[in-house]
């Protein structure tokens, strides 16, 4: 396994790493819209969390020799269902053509006061 790290996205907040590389696969952890150089949520919507979001995800990827087009899964976490048209609408932004598998959960609350949390995985070219 290679442990995988970007300073383009936040430090892990715990006992774990940004990703892990295994074999020809790479497993993302959990992002929530941290501000890498603050360590503090981008702010207090839904828009400004995921998109913020997305951009760690995509910091770590491209440490790893990856990019968005090589993301196989993604799980997303919501702590509001309603707040569901707005990330798909952002979502399909980011991702442009390519449609991974993906789930979307919601769930009572996420870590620092966090809307979104989104983790994937993606192929090593």
């Amino acid at each position: 396994m290679e442990y995988i790290h970007s300073t383009r996205a936040p430090k892990a907040v715990g006992p774990y790493s940004q990703a892990i590389r295994y074999h020809d696969l790479l497993y993302l952890s959990g992002q929530i819209g941290l501000v890498p150089e603050t360590g503090r949520l981008t702010g207090e919507t839904l828009k400004s969390q995921a998109l913020q979001v997305m951009r760690n995800l995509a910091a770590v990827l491209n440490e790893a020799g990856a990019t968005t087009s090589d993301i196989i899964k993604v799980t997303i976490y919501l702590t509001e269902m309603e707040d569901f048209p707005v990330l798909n609408e952002l979502y399909a932004e980011w991702l442009g053509d390519h449609r991974p598998a993906r789930a979307t959960v919601a769930v009572a609350a996420l870590p620092l006061g966090a809307l979104v949390e989104m983790d994937l995985i993606a192929r090593i070219r």
